[in-house]
């Protein structure tokens, strides 16, 4: 569908606004609930960063035009009754002016529950600390100078800790392993240019029905 078609296809409330929920594309995490008019989706299609409708200033405004902490849109999808956006974006600082990563940061009730969210950040961590100029400075840097047999070998080593605790019918022994073979597997998906996003595409594809 060409641009305007899209636009077409909103359903703006009686102010002309939608609202639109900002989703960090790489972990899932809900960022912010904001509202955007026609002018600011179109610019926020076009220009591929968010732009959104101040209703209490009146007036358009860019994510991370003052702050820097910006929103480069992946995409942009529209829900089944046409009233209300999810924009997918990749968050460069963070979300909410508190200097919270997210602005739903207090939680009501229930537990957490953002393992995805957290596979995510543990994948940023791990490739800031790749580009660490001295190897000596992090574990992680230190790991992925050794190259990859000494990643692959970490990997194997973790994964046999998981089972020697499963075997032993040791719980919170599992939990320690699992963590830390989680977190080698994410440092060998980083020395070899695999993202979770590709990860959550084969597991979405198998998904699938037939």
């Amino acid at each position: 569908m060409a641009p305007e078609a899209l636009l077409d296809a909103v359903s703006f409330d009686s102010d002309g606004l939608v609202p639109a929920i900002v989703q960090d594309a790489t972990n899932g995490r809900v960022l912010t609930l904001a509202y955007m008019n026609r002018e600011s989706l179109q610019m926020t299609l076009e220009r591929g960063e968010t732009w959104f409708w101040s209703r209490s200033r009146q007036e358009l405004w860019c994510k991370g035009a003052t702050s820097g902490n910006t929103q480069a849109v992946r995409e942009v999808l529209l829900d089944c009754d046409g009233d209300a956006l999810v924009v997918r974006v990749d968050q460069t600082g963070v979300a909410c002016h508190t200097g919270e990563p997210t602005c739903f940061f207090t939680r009501l009730g229930g537990k957490p529950a953002e393992l995805f969210a957290a596979l995510g950040d543990l994948q940023g961590v791990i490739a800031e600390r790749a580009e660490a100029a001295d190897p000596d400075s992090s574990y992680t840097a230190r790991l992925l100078a050794k190259g990859i047999d000494t990643v692959c070998k970490k990997v194997g080593e973790e994964a046999t800790e998981v089972v020697l605790a499963a075997k032993g019918d040791e719980h919170d022994q599992i939990v320690y392993e699992a963590a830390d073979l989680l977190y080698h597997l994410t440092v060998l998906l980083k020395a070899t240019g695999v993202s979770y996003d590709e990860v959550a595409s084969e597991l979405a594809r198998r998904r699938a029905p037939e």
